[in-house]
C-alpha cells in the first residue's frame, strides 16, 4: 500500500485552468484517493491537539492526521493554474478550497443543462468527412458523449452505435449491410463496430 501511494504522488496531479471543471474534479477526486489524500478533502476533520504525556502510537496517529491535511491542501494548490492558485491561497482547508472550486466553476443547474444541450446538438449535427478516418470520427464521437455523461446525463453505447452507423460515408455501407445480416446491431458494442469499420479501411 505504502509503495502505491509514493508512486501516485510522483504522477504530478492534473491541473485545472478554468477549463472543463467536471473533467478535470473526477480526474483529480481520483488522484487524491490514490495519495490518500481524499479523506482530508471529504471529511475535513480536526486535528484534536495532543494530551500531556502522549504514547507514541498517539503522536503517530497526530502526526499522521497534520500531514494528510498539509499534503491535501499542497496537492490542490499544486494542481491548479497561477491565476486559479492567487484565488484560493487564503482558504484554510483542502476541503474549503474543494468546495470554492466546485461552487466558482462547476456552474448552477441551468447551466450545466446548456452545457448539455450544447454538447448533444453537436453530436446531433456530426458526419464524418470523407477525409476522416473511421478512428478520428468515432474518438470526437466518445468524446463528446463522455463530456455528456460526465455532466449527469446518460448517453448509451447503442446510441452511440446509432450515430455512427447513421453517419459515416457511404462507402461503409458494404461493411454495415454485412454486420446487419450476421448480428444484432441493438447489441453490437461500439469499440466492435469501430474495428469491423476500421478494417474496411
Amino acid at each position: 500500500m505504502e509503495s502505491g501511494s509514493s508512486t501516485m504522488s510522483a504522477l504530478a496531479p492534473p491541473v485545472f485552468d478554468g477549463e472543463n471543471y467536471h473533467a478535470w474534479a473526477v480526474r483529480m477526486q481520483a488522484y487524491m484517493e490514490g495519495c490518500d489524500f481524499w479523506e482530508a478533502v471529504e471529511q475535513d476533520y480536526e486535528v484534536a491537539p495532543l494530551p500531556n504525556n502522549p504514547t507514541i502510537n498517539q503522536i503517530k496517529i497526530h502526526k499522521e492526521r497534520v500531514t494528510k491535511k498539509a499534503k491535501a491542501k499542497a496537492c490542490l494548490y499544486a494542481a491548479v493554474s497561477p491565476a486559479i492558485f492567487t484565488r484560493i491561497m487564503v482558504l484554510g482547508s483542502a476541503k474549503e478550497i474543494w468546495d470554492f472550486l466546485e461552487v466558482e466553476y462547476r456552474g448552477n443547474e441551468r447551466i450545466k443543462g446548456m452545457k448539455v444541450l450544447n454538447l448533444i446538438r453537436e453530436f446531433e449535427r456530426m458526419q464524418m468527412k470523407e477525409s476522416e478516418s473511421i478512428k478520428w470520427y468515432s474518438n470526437k464521437l466518445i468524446e463528446i458523449a463522455n463530456q455528456v455523461r460526465i455532466l449527469g446525463t446518460d448517453l448509451s453505447d447503442s446510441r452511440l452505435v446509432q450515430k455512427i452507423l447513421v453517419s459515416v460515408p457511404e462507402r461503409y455501407e458494404a461493411t454495415i449491410a454485412s454486420l446487419e445480416n450476421s448480428k444484432d446491431l441493438s447489441q453490437l458494442k461500439v469499440m466492435e463496430l469501430i474495428s469491423a469499420l476500421e478494417a474496411q479501411e
